[in-house]
């Protein structure tokens, strides 16, 4: 079998349909946080979710250090916060009125869900880290998911 390249591989995988997320926490910086694609429910006993967070950018080094972790789940409406997040060093909390999860997690205002837990497990993984957090707060809400489907946002027709 001959090497797979970078970019066939990220080709391939691209022909799955993911959410986009905000994964984001309270710093001494201030609310610190990036967009994710690669989320999910992992456990219902106990009540755990995981998501990958790049090793390589600014925000997660910050994040990494806090005990909990907000999570928004975006809505179709909402692509211009997700690629706005995607982007380092960009002031991103600046227009947003956020709420705020029972342990002070930043909350992105008018996500499709919202969920904060507390960081359990990070192990390292090539140039990303897969994190487990113990749910401690959810809530859902109306409305349609943004996806991430071959390299660009869509949404459910």
């Amino acid at each position: 079998m001959s090497q797979l390249d970078v970019t066939h591989f990220k080709h391939v995988v691209g022909h799955f349909a993911t959410g986009v997320a905000v994964v984001a926490s309270a710093t001494s910086r201030g609310p610190v946080g990036f967009t994710c694609q690669t989320f999910g429910s992992l456990s219902l006993e106990p009540l755990l979710v995981s998501f990958a967070a790049s090793n390589t950018g600014r925000s997660w080094p910050l994040i990494h250090r806090a005990d909990f972790v907000g999570i928004s789940v975006l809505s179709e409406d909402q692509e211009a916060i997700a690629r706005l997040f995607a982007t380092s060093g960009a002031d991103k909390f600046r227009d947003l009125q956020l709420e705020f999860a029972p342990h002070g997690s930043p909350l992105v205002p008018g996500a499709l869900a919202h969920l904060e837990g507390r960081i359990e497990t990070v192990v390292a993984h090539g140039d990303h880290d897969l994190v487990s957090a113990a749910v401690h707060f959810a809530a859902a809400h109306p409305g349609k998911p943004l996806l991430y489907y071959r390299g660009g946002f869509g949404m459910l027709a």
